[in-house]
């Protein structure tokens, strides 16, 4: 099966792999400490397992990509450069070029594992074909359990708290009006005249001149009567304060964090420190 690359394998490949780092763009040493490229991309086996790194030579080789077996390197985090192992310059320049769009096929790499495989005779060679080859043949080339100076990551998880501030309701206050009937007595006052006619039992000669005899108006008596003023005023019956207050509460989440511990397994009585 064709090899895929690194991104279209892991899409998320600088968080999943590399903790936020990314390992395209580190720079390519040789063991003697001379610049020979920079990591443009990795390719993977279809199990995700890296197979090779392709590695821009820049001015090394004239620019030319190539691809480096994973088991030719070992890796440097803290500095971002890779170390190729055994490479030489006339081995760049005998690989065959790589361009991103083509297809790394069996034939494509056998073309590039010829290149880094020890020199053999015709009669100790071993038999490759497309239907029987598998990576295993070629541990030296893609094995890293044996590399040195290897840099492990060791990860944990840890819970990190935030809090996100994020709308749960709204409330509204209006008013609204209600109508109710009110009833209200007021007394009020009219006047009314009375006119009262007095006959005497007896009568009596007036003198003359006392009588005044004449037509018209002789009296005006003014009549009043109160009406009843009722008005509507309003008044101020209540007063309603808004104002928002913060209740504070804690809330408890349990997670089950992992964390990788180093095991180390030996065989025969090697000296190790652990400590360095």
């Amino acid at each position: 099966m064709a090899l895929v690359k690194l991104a279209d394998f892991y899409p998320n490949y600088k968080q999943d792999i590399f903790n936020g780092d990314d390992i395209k763009g580190y720079d390519v040493y040789s063991e003697t400490e001379e610049k020979i490229g920079g990591v443009y991309d990795v390719l993977l086996d279809d199990s995700g397992r890296f197979r090779y790194f392709v590695i821009d030579t820049g001015f090394w080789v004239f620019g030319k990509k190539v691809l480096l077996p994973v088991g030719r390197t070992h890796i440097d985090y803290d500095r971002h450069r890779v170390y190729a192992t055994g490479m030489s310059k006339e081995q760049a320049e005998r690989l065959p070029e790589y361009n991103e769009n083509m297809t790394v096929d069996y034939d494509y790499e056998e073309r590039v594992r010829n290149v880094y495989r020890p020199t053999t005779t015709a009669a100790t060679a071993p038999t490759h074909n497309r239907d029987s080859y598998t990576y295993d043949r070629d541990r030296e080339l893609y094995d890293t359990n044996e590399q040195n100076h290897q840099n492990i990551k060791l990860y944990e998880e840890r819970l990190i708290a935030n809090k996100n501030r994020q709308k749960t309701g709204e409330v509204t206050i209006g008013k609204r009006v209600e109508t109710e009937t009110a009833n209200v007595s007021i007394p009020v006052e009219k006047e009314r005249v009375i006119v009262e006619r007095n006959n005497p039992s007896t009568t009596r000669e007036v003198a003359p001149g006392e009588a005044d005899f004449r037509e018209g108006e002789v009296a005006r008596v003014e009549v009043y009567e109160e009406a009843a003023d009722i008005q509507k005023k309003a008044f101020v019956r209540e007063e309603v304060g808004i104002r928002k207050e913060v209740e504070r509460d804690t809330v408890d989440r349990t997670e089950t964090l992992r964390r990788e511990e180093l095991d180390v397994d030996t065989e025969g009585n090697p000296v190790i420190d652990k400590n360095r």
